[in-house]
């Protein structure tokens, strides 16, 4: 193995350093807890605050966080306390918002796939509900049987491209997402909806997020905001009075830097649309990996290391459980590495390309590949920056691999660090109960293809019966 020297010392950034070392001697990451996340909760503070400057003097915006990106109750919670609303995308995320604390007003339904139970508690609980479609108005038109505090929008397809990652955007031509509106006809569509109906009161837009560029993200906007003016002028009053603009800034993943920031995002708003923040429309942002991702890493213990075909690999904890989108899209979704001694200390000199594997059970189960890191051996740790948004808080159960325990830590005037548990370690036993260990024996007791038990000899109807009794 060819060794380079450092001329810079050790490849990480020190802005973690502290909470590294003092996770590995509380015991909070080590042989015991073999990959934990962390929360830097200042980081987060300064970021929400960071965003509310970039709006400051708007005069009607409410700031939702994208529950998607980090669906803890806890994180929600804090965010919570710094004047966040909420945007949740499914029954699960809805509950999670609402044992976080979040007042209903300042919770936002999007879903492109909503059931009528999960409508009908939504405009009970008088939760903002944006449509996915025509089609789901008609369904909130049969629901609605009396007033609801809900405010009502429409999600629309600006149809304006997509950005560098296809996954990512959402306003191409034949987006999943939104009414296209140039489909033929789709455009007049959007207006008679809302001329049918005095209760449909916001139109609602995203164009996607890493990837995007923020020209292309103010188009999208802007031309919502041009069918604001159109449906308003058609129907001689103002019916539209809001804006969802969504969210989606992309985040740098190469260095600590934020860029683009929240303020730049509004630079181009106001370039693109001049009269967006005049007051007339109040406005609602869902923003959630430029809020956390910078604030969050991932520690993970080094469990082998070894030699194959001329290239080092370090065995660690840290793989396609937790950075599910860096393995599967490395080249969409790269991950900067940091090296850690046992004792927690950044390591240094001479650097040595090796490739960072995890635990799973596939041979592409890489977060990083070639990092010039000092050498690693077996009980050091590596340290994934970039993560506080989607890995470790939304893992993959692939192998069956636990998820990981969550800490917040905030990082004192003394250089000290102080811990808060976010989520335990998933146990072994829990993992066992959500495969179907309560049913262990429903399966045999439905007998095999003759329709038979092996068991007792009974009929597979029977038994079936039996067993779904003895499990009621």
């Amino acid at each position: 193995m060819t060794q380079t020297p450092s001329a810079s010392g050790p490849p990480t950034t020190p802005k973690f350093a502290h909470a590294v070392r003092r996770a590995v001697a509380d015991g909070l990451l080590g042989e015991s807890q073999p990959v934990v996340g962390f929360i830097d909760t200042q980081g987060v503070r300064d970021s929400v605050e960071a965003l509310q400057e970039a709006f400051a003097g708007t005069p009607q915006v409410l700031h939702t966080f994208a529950a998607k990106a980090s669906p803890l109750v806890p994180v929600l919670r804090l965010l919570a306390s710094y004047g966040m609303g909420c945007e949740v995308a499914s029954p699960g995320e809805l509950r999670l918002a609402v044992d976080a604390g979040f007042a209903p007003s300042t919770i936002v339904l999007d879903s492109p796939a909503k059931t009528r139970e999960e409508i009908r508690l939504a405009l009970a609980l008088g939760v903002a509900v944006n449509a996915d479609s025509l089609d789901e108005l008609r369904r909130i038109d049969a629901l609605r049987r009396s007033a609801s505090p809900s405010a009502v929008g429409l999600r629309v397809n600006p149809q304006v491209g997509g950005g560098a990652i296809g996954a990512m955007s959402t306003a191409t031509a034949t987006s999943k997402f939104g009414v296209a509106l140039r489909d033929p006809g789709a455009r007049a569509a959007v207006v008679r909806a809302f001329a049918e109906r005095p209760w449909l009161t916001r139109l609602h837009v995203h164009v996607g997020s890493q990837g995007c560029p923020l020209d292309l993200m103010a188009a999208g906007v802007a031309e919502t905001y041009r069918l604001a003016e159109e449906i308003n002028a058609h129907l001689g009053e103002r019916r539209v009075t809001s804006l969802d603009i969504g969210g989606g800034l992309p985040v740098n993943f190469a260095d600590d830097e934020v860029r683009p920031t929240h303020g730049d995002y509004v630079t181009a708003l106001r370039t693109a649309v001049p009269d967006l923040f005049d007051g007339r429309y109040a406005l609602v942002t869902e923003f959630g990996r430029s809020l956390l991702a910078k604030n969050g890493f991932i520690g993970a213990l080094v469990e082998y290391t070894k030699d194959a075909g001329g290239r080092r690999i370090a065995q660690t904890h840290a793989g396609a459980q937790t950075a599910t989108r860096t393995v599967l899209m490395p080249g969409s979704w790269p991950l900067r590495v940091g090296a850690f001694g046992p004792d927690g200390l950044p390591k240094g000199g001479p650097v040595l390309a090796q490739d960072i594997a995890g635990p799973c059970c596939f041979a592409g189960d890489v977060v990083a590949y070639g990092q010039e890191l000092p050498e690693l051996r077996e009980g050091d740790f590596v340290v994934l920056y970039d993560t506080g948004a989607y890995y470790f808080s939304s893992p993959w159960a692939y192998n069956s691999l636990p998820r990981p325990a969550v800490y917040g830590f905030r990082t004192t005037a003394g250089g000290g660090v102080r811990f808060a548990p976010v989520r335990e370690a998933q146990t072994l036993e829990s993992i066992a109960a959500e495969s179907g260990l309560g049913h262990a024996d429903a399966l045999v007791g439905l007998g095999g293809a003759d329709g038979r038990s092996s068991a007792d000899g009974g009929s597979g109807a029977d038994s079936g019966g039996d067993a779904h009794r003895a499990s009621a």
